[in-house]
């Protein structure tokens, strides 16, 4: 099956480690009722060994004492934390890593969820209602002011990680902030994400860059949101 990527994005947003936490395990349970592959987590390591000794329960109080360590902090003032499901088959498994707590650029904020790849997890994840649940926990957590689930052959997801990068994926969001969704054409799905902002889905099936008819549709697409400022680079 295809690899799809999950990313957001938001500018300019110092907040304290008590913020974060609180952000990070709401993230964490949205994700757990999303899909039971997101039950369990491990803290993130260069072995697969070493990462199944480090299971931790995603609450606000451990996330406090996660952004204690030098290791999770960047700077003086913004936090990173990465975590792995603990699926040990290439491509069935899922990490996850962010950034928050900056003000600044040198440090850009965001969330970014590899979504796994093969096996019976990946034909129950990647379905639309499924990635709609997975948008709608990095939206209610996060507040971004962007977010996309993205093939990871599109060359484009070589930016996902970017604040100024601009894809149009699978599923694309943009906060209320970032201005009006135009009219889009069928079968694109437009819908509100609660107060938050709209949610853009682009194919009822998985998105393949590769199919003509959905390469075309991403195109007339993009162009319009274009036409409507929204694809413009996230401010500092």
């Amino acid at each position: 099956m295809e690899r799809f990527q999950a990313g957001a994005h938001w500018t300019g947003r110092k907040e304290s480690a008590e913020d974060c936490a609180r952000r990070a395990a709401l993230l964490f349970a949205l994700l757990a009722e999303s899909d039971p592959a997101y039950g369990r987590w491990f803290e993130y390591a260069y072995s697969r060994k070493n990462a199944l000794t480090l299971p931790f329960e995603p609450t606000r109080d451990t996330f406090l004492r996660f952004f204690e360590r030098k290791k999770y902090r960047l700077g003086r003032d913004a936090f990173y934390f990465d975590a792995w499901t603990g699926e040990e088959h290439t491509g069935r498994g899922g990490q996850l890593h962010f950034t928050c707590g900056s003000g600044v650029p040198f440090y850009a904020n965001g969330c970014l969820l590899h979504l796994p790849g093969a096996g019976p997890t990946a034909e129950r994840v990647l379905t639309v209602p499924v990635l709609k649940r997975v948008v709608h926990a990095l939206v209610r957590a996060w507040e971004p002011e962007r977010c996309v689930v993205v093939s990871a052959a599109d060359p484009a997801s070589k930016r996902l990680a970017e604040p100024g990068g601009d894809c149009i994926g699978w599923f694309t969001y943009f906060s209320r902030a970032r201005g009006r969704v135009p009219s889009l054409p069928r079968p694109v799905r437009v819908e509100p994400v609660g107060e938050l902002g709209t949610l853009i889905t682009l194919t009822p099936e998985p998105f393949r860059r590769e199919d003509a008819a959905h390469g075309a549709l991403a195109a007339l697409v993009r162009e319009r949101l274009e036409a409507g400022g929204l694809l413009a680079p996230l401010a500092g």
